[in-house]
């Protein structure tokens, strides 16, 4: 099998591909044009981290940082100019595949700075901010799913915005951002807006729940324990699929199909495996579904490209299992609720590291320049 087949197979059973990365870098040697023409890749996910890594690892952001420096900019201001610009380069580069799908793809996504993560109304301020800054239809606004954020989601649906909703972790927090979209959705139309252009991913994170529950069934000296390593991210995810065919076949999503609106796509993250004793592409070949997207490191993407298979698609058989897994967790004693609590908590905090991070790299650039 070719590495491009594998990819391509991988699309054809409804799954696109969007790359976890970015960076000036990449725009100007060619690398993601390359990786959109070679690798089927249709989207691309930024976060915090990613550019905190792209600015501080590369002399791209020279010029532009010297000409911020000359205009007085603050630290901020300058974080906003250089990533919306990379966002806007590669929306731009990415338009042939949004026309092509409707829409559906050629996505790029870009996240309010962390620090307003439980502040709604700065949240919404910040998400039509950058999109207006941004400038390109095929452009998507990160939000986190945070109980403030959620709020958020719906007001920024609802100014016609499109929202990818990200640190997805827990099923009951999937039920209540399908019900921000939905809420959001409806404000879109009762203001006029046309809901056949506005697009939302829900972010469901993948490895980070199995490492936390992985490390709490090696403290147990139980042999069902071992059996259950590496099933929680999966399956977790599987119910999440279960929960989506439930919401969007509803009377409630059907009003608002008829009015031109789009299901929220389910979006697979994190799907770099942390554990190096599981196969490097479980979280792509254990995640088949049509209509969904999974966005891939892109050590992910070329290891799916040299090896990986196509598992088969989500089933309702898989739903009755992912149940099981949980009903033997909880079983062993492991709180699924309380697991879900800290991977949000873990998450909002390493992205205030990596702003953090991006501030003092920013903030040292500035002086130098």
């Amino acid at each position: 099998m070719t590495a491009q087949s594998s990819l391509a197979r991988l699309s054809e059973a409804g799954v696109s591909v969007w790359l976890d990365d970015l960076s000036r870098t990449r725009l100007e040697t060619g690398d993601l044009e390359n990786l959109v023409t070679t690798m089927n890749v249709v989207g691309v996910t930024t976060n915090p981290t990613i550019f905190a890594t792209a600015i501080a690892g590369s002399d791209s952001y020279a010029g532009s940082l010297e000409e911020l420096a000359a205009a007085g900019a603050s630290v901020d201001e300058a974080i906003e100019s250089l990533t919306t610009a990379d966002v806007a380069a590669a929306a731009r580069l990415l338009r042939p595949v949004y026309d092509a799908t409707d829409g559906d793809d050629g996505r790029v996504s870009i996240e309010v700075a962390p620090p307003l993560a439980r502040d709604t109304a700065g949240t919404t301020a910040s998400a039509k901010a950058l999109w207006e800054r941004v400038g390109e239809p095929n452009a998507m606004i990160k939000i986190p799913a945070t109980e403030e954020g959620l709020a958020a989601i719906a007001d920024t649906i609802g100014a016609g915005i499109s929202v990818n909703v990200t640190l997805v972790f827990s099923l009951t927090r999937y039920r209540h951002v399908v019900e921000a979209y939905l809420q959001g959705l409806e404000k879109a139309r009762a203001a006029g807006h046309d809901l056949s252009t506005i697009r939302s991913v829900a972010s469901i994170f993948v490895s980070r729940v199995d490492a936390e529950i992985d490390a709490r069934l090696a403290e147990l000296d139980d042999p069902a324990a071992a059996e259950l390593a590496g099933r929680a991210g999966i399956a977790n995810c599987v119910l999440a699929h279960e929960i989506h065919s439930q919401l969007f076949t509803s009377e409630r999503f059907r009003v608002l199909e008829l009015a031109g609106a789009q299901p929220q796509r389910l979006l697979w993250a994190s799907t770099g495996v942390k554990n190096p004793e599981y196969p490097d592409t479980m979280y792509v070949t254990g995640l088949v579904a049509d209509d969904t997207v999974n966005t891939m490191p892109e050590a992910t993407m070329r290891a799916f490209a040299d090896h990986g298979e196509v598992g088969a698609p989500i089933s309702t058989e898989d739903y009755r299992a992912a149940d099981e897994v949980f009903d033997q967790l909880a079983r062993l004693g492991i709180d699924y609720a309380e697991v879900m609590t800290l991977l949000e908590t873990q998450g909002l905090e390493k992205f205030d590291v990596s702003w953090a991070e991006l501030q003092d790299t920013i903030r040292r650039a500035l002086e130098r320049a």
